[in-house]
């Protein structure tokens, strides 16, 4: 093996907790300062700040609704009958309803590998990486990811974008049948989420993809995508969210994600907290099953701000990948991308049968093309104004971290529409320090928290006279923009809009996106 790379090993050989290995190498070091997520360490001051916020991420992918009357009809049809069907914070803990379809169906996914991604933070835009880095080795693929910004069809792309309304509508009548009769003979009906999951799996199979990234709905052990067996298992960082389904503790919940861990397939581990890793680690063990841990075998060497995104230097589990350009911005995306390298390559058998890594142009046109709507997505220049979906505090911290780095706000407005079922309080004091002012709203969902409710809490965390309250997003929006503007053309006022997806996808089409 060639000097300085190192291979990936069970987790049962790994030392044990009393056991201290020799000190590693200065990348050690580099990790170690770099995963802890020190604000400190992390903020790299590289070039103008004012430069910085002119660059912006590449245009999303995010679709319209169709434009022929038609076709945006029968998409409207196929939406109002998944509508009928339990939404996706309605769950009865099991897979069975979603083996039978797949049985009905003969078995689709198991025709193509896979990569299965579980966690709290970070899973879309780490499937999107994967799905760039596979497909710039010329791999067609698949993308399963929620939950969606704007348009149903997101949620199942191929070869890189989502499917047609057309291709999606054929699909759902496709399997509209044996999804009726796996209803009939179920206790209870197929869910939104578990249709939508049969019917990326089903279009996968018809393309037919070369490799399926897909990402689980919540958990891991009874989701509805875990009726695949990964090659290759990735967790990303995990948090406290969905305490009420998953559990109270980092641990716990890990026990659910780690369901996703299958006998002898690799274990790519972000950073975790420590009760977690033990949980990850344990299954692996169980399961025969490779493992590579970010901060060990590999990690973020360097990075440094660039116009609209980073410069990175990423440690694979082939060697080192440097002059990485990603065009998403804050050190959390950074970490997803040393996550989606090891994915990628562990799922090339980097580290295993092979020890040299992947070409690096090819890596690095992929990272390059990389876009994640809807995280920290610049849609308006005058004042500036971002998008970003962060929706519990673990997000929010990172976004905050991303928004002081990345832009040069002399004045930054929040506008807040979050969902009733998470930890308001503990996002809002992630923003706190830098918001100037918030103005809190609520999107269109039946599950946003209501504007006035919103609002108390807010003023317990700002105070009264930094909260304002915009019960409809349009007015938030032109309420948020116009305290940015009195900064003044040429200052720095911005806004950012953000504590939900739904928040997110409404003010993108707001502001005329998609």
């Amino acid at each position: 093996m060639s000097a300085g790379l190192r291979r990936l090993i069970p987790v049962s050989d790994l030392p044990h907790e009393n056991d201290r290995p020799d000190p590693l190498d200065s990348f050690e070091e580099i990790i170690e300062a770099e995963t802890d997520r020190d604000p400190d360490l992390a903020v790299i001051e590289a070039g103008s700040r004012t430069l910085r916020t002119q660059g912006g991420a590449p245009q999303a992918d995010v679709p319209a609704r169709p434009e022929d009357p038609e076709v945006d009809k029968a998409l409207r049809e196929v939406e109002a009958e998944l509508a009928t069907r339990w939404g996706e914070t309605k769950l009865e803990p099991s897979v069975s309803r979603i083996s039978a379809l797949m049985d009905v169906l003969g078995d689709p996914q198991r025709s193509y590998p896979s990569i299965h991604i579980t966690g709290t933070n970070g899973k879309t835009s780490t499937a999107r990486m994967i799905e760039c880095l596979l497909g710039a080795f010329e791999l067609r693929t698949g993308r399963y990811t929620s939950p969606h910004v704007q348009s149903v069809t997101e949620r199942i792309s191929l070869d890189g974008a989502p499917v047609s309304a057309e291709r999606f509508i054929e699909t759902y009548q496709d399997i509209k049948p044996y999804i009726e009769m796996v209803d009939a003979a179920q206790e209870y009906r197929l869910s939104f989420f578990e249709v939508l999951t049969g019917m990326a799996y089903a279009a996968f199979a018809d393309a037919p993809v070369d490799v399926a990234v897909v990402e689980v709905g919540m958990g891991g052990s009874w989701d509805a995508t875990n009726v695949i067996d990964g090659d290759v298992a990735v967790v990303t960082p995990i948090g406290l969210d969905h305490t009420d389904r998953l559990g109270g503790t980092t641990g716990e919940i890990a026990c659910e994600k780690a369901g996703i861990i299958k006998q002898g397939a690799t274990v790519i581990l972000a950073q975790q907290p420590v009760d977690a890793a033990q949980v990850l680690l344990k299954k692996a063990v169980e399961v025969d099953a490779t493992v590579a841990r970010e901060g060990l075998e590999f990690g973020v060497m360097a990075r440094q701000v660039a116009v609209g995104g980073q410069m990175l230097t990423l440690r694979g589990l082939g060697g080192e990948y440097p002059e990485v350009y990603l065009p998403l911005h804050g050190a959390h995306q950074a970490h997803n991308a040393a996550v989606a390298l090891a994915a990628v390559e562990a799922f090339f058998g980097v580290g295993a049968q092979r020890a040299e890594p992947l070409d690096i142009d090819t890596v690095r046109k992929a990272f390059a093309a990389v876009s994640s709507p809807g995280r920290l997505e610049v849609v308006r220049r005058s004042p500036t104004v971002v998008l970003d979906a962060a929706h519990n505090p673990a997000g929010a911290e990172a976004t905050a971290e991303a928004v002081r780095e990345a832009f040069d706000f002399t004045r930054l407005i929040g506008v807040v529409g979050a969902s009733g079922d998470k930890n308001v309080r503990g996002l809002l004091e992630a923003f706190e320090p830098i918001f100037a002012e918030v103005v809190v709203t609520q999107n269109s969902s039946h599950r946003a928290m209501d504007a006035d409710e919103l609002a108390a809490i807010a003023v317990e965390v700002f105070g009264d006279e930094r909260v304002q309250v915009e019960p409809r997003l349009p007015d938030a929006l032109e309420a948020a923009i116009t305290l940015a503007e009195e900064e003044g053309e040429f200052a720095g006022g911005g806004v950012l809009v953000t504590g939900s997806v739904i928040t997110v996808g409404e003010a993108r089409l707001l502001l005329g996106k998609g």
